[in-house]
């Protein structure tokens, strides 16, 4: 049986003013405590959190801070009324157009982060090397009783007990897949180059799946917070520590406090206009070396992306020394869906990435950067428990571990075999074969019609022993019934040198 780790304190509501509209960006989080959220741009805010907390804050500028005690652990449905504040606020001041830009101590500490970003992180030394271990899960998520008693999911309740919540979105969820890699990076910054020597890499349930195994490849992108732009799926939005970002967002001061002994400022942003490529969040930037310590991002309902319903990020950087702080984790939630209505059904898509053990400061010469390593190595991909628990850099949740133990079981499943092979095929467009090591494909090309040919029928097969082939056949036939001729051709590739990846192809075709 498959069980899930349950919270210690989840709420989740709505924020309202005195008559009643939504309040946008407030701010929600646990008294006492760093974890918090602000509200969508309807009101409506999740949090939930590991540890107990008996009280909520929620404020915003403008309003008078509200203190509400939890009653239970779990708090759904809450309506939140803020009252006017009666104070004139004098330590923050929103933006508004240029006199605010100068008297605006939030921007006043974002000019200096801009001033000083080029000091932080890895920039700040000629080489550098570090352990990088990253895990992708994949999520069916908004999970509810028509779902569970549909005919396309009898005989398979059993993947549905013990949900969980999401805490970003409060929406119920099932892990149906997981990918973790572990890697070593190398960079020299005065030579501008770097490479990554994939060390381990491994899928639950499905190991050998081609289709899967390129997605993740292709699914996200790097990305620098400091840049001025940040890129998703073919868009770029603008960073909210972009020197472009105090004309598309309005920032706020909120707060300060000691976050591992630095002191740091809490600086809340949201976007100035509606229909731009925006984030809204919060993030604490320490007081003198002004290095981003915390920061999250959550792209706003206006950015119009093709199947992608919500986007959420959360960074921690470490502190080195006094002057030096590193990424240490990356968090990227998206929600992807063919609506963008509040209720309807999707795939997250999780990524964890964690940096550790750096190095600085060691050189090694360009010859190094030139070799790379093979990630499709049949060792890389086999690598076994222990080498596992030495490299994970953070250790698998219940949630996570259970996708394995879930997945080896719906593979004794032949309802669920079914659902996964016809998914595999749609979007590999071959039929795998593993027993014969042959796909049969690809299926999109087996009709097809244009003028000289009339209709056209095709079937083709190549070989498939894993992504490390050293060598691969390929063959098609055809029939034309308007020039009612048949056609077939042949194609070999040989990968004749693995480290430059240098690839001998041969075609025939005869017709």
């Amino acid at each position: 049986m498959v069980t899930f780790a349950q919270s210690q304190t989840k709420v989740g509501g709505v924020v309202i003013d005195e008559a009643g509209a939504t309040v946008p960006f407030a701010n929600v989080l646990f008294k006492d405590s760093q974890e918090g959220t602000i509200t969508n741009d309807d009101g409506k805010f999740y949090l939930e959190s590991d540890a107990t907390y008996p009280t909520l804050i929620v404020s915003f500028i403008g309003f008078e801070t509200q203190e509400i005690t939890l009653s239970q652990k779990v708090n759904y449905d809450m309506e939140i009324t803020l009252a006017e504040s009666s104070e004139q606020l004098k330590e923050v001041v929103l933006i508004a157009g240029k006199q605010s830009k100068k008297n605006n101590p939030a921007i006043d500490i974002l000019r200096k982060i801009w001033a000083n970003k080029r000091e932080n992180g890895l920039r700040m030394f000629d080489q550098y090397k570090y352990d990088k271990y990253e895990k992708v899960e994949f999520d069916l998520n908004t999970i509810d009783s028509s779902v569970i008693n549909s005919r396309v999911f009898k005989g398979l309740e059993f993947m549905f007990k013990d949900l969980d919540t999401s805490r970003i979105t409060g929406k119920t969820y099932l892990p149906i897949f997981l990918n973790e890699k572990f890697s070593k990076v190398f960079g020299d910054n005065r030579m501008d180059v770097e490479k990554e020597d994939v060390l381990g890499s491994k899928n639950s349930g499905f190991e050998n799946n081609q289709s899967i195994t390129a997605f993740i490849q292709d699914m996200y992108a790097e990305y620098d917070v400091y840049n001025n732009y940040i890129k998703f799926f073919d868009k770029s939005f603008t960073s909210p520590l972009s020197k472009t970002g105090i004309d598309v967002y309005n920032y706020a001061l909120r707060d300060s406090a000691f976050i591992e002994d630095k002191w740091c400022y809490n600086i809340v942003y949201y976007p100035r206009r509606k229909n731009e490529l925006t984030f809204k969040g919060d993030f604490w930037v320490n007081d003198s070396t002004y290095a981003i310590k915390n920061i999250n991002l959550q792209v706003v309902k206006s950015a119009n992306l093709n199947w992608v319903k919500d986007i959420y990020i959360e960074q921690d950087f470490d502190v080195l020394n006094d002057s030096v702080f590193l990424l240490k984790r990356d968090y990227m939630l998206t929600d992807f869906s063919y609506s963008k209505k509040e209720k309807s059904r999707g795939i997250y898509g999780k990524r964890t990435t964690v940096y550790d053990r750096h190095e600085f400061d060691r050189e090694r010469g360009r010859d190094f950067y030139k070799t790379k390593s093979n990630p499709f190595d049949p060792i890389v991909l086999n690598r076994d428990t222990t080498f596992w628990t030495n490299n994970r850099l953070e250790s698998l949740n219940e949630d996570e571990a259970g996708v394995f133990a879930l997945l080896d079981t719906l593979k004794t499943v032949p309802k669920f075999k079914t659902y996964y092979n016809l998914v595999s095929i749609l979007n590999s467009g071959y039929v795998e074969i593993d027993k014969w090591n042959i796909d049969i494909g690809d299926v999109y090309s087996v009709f097809g019609y244009n003028e000289a040919e009339g209709i056209r029928l095709r079937g083709g097969a190549r070989t498939y022993f894993g992504q490390n082939d050293l060598w691969r056949l390929e063959g098609y036939m055809a029939y034309g019934f308007r020039d009612k001729k048949g056609k077939y051709g042949v194609s070999g590739k040989w990968l004749v040198d693995k480290k430059s990846r240098l690839l001998f192809l041969a075609v025939t075709v005869v017709i």
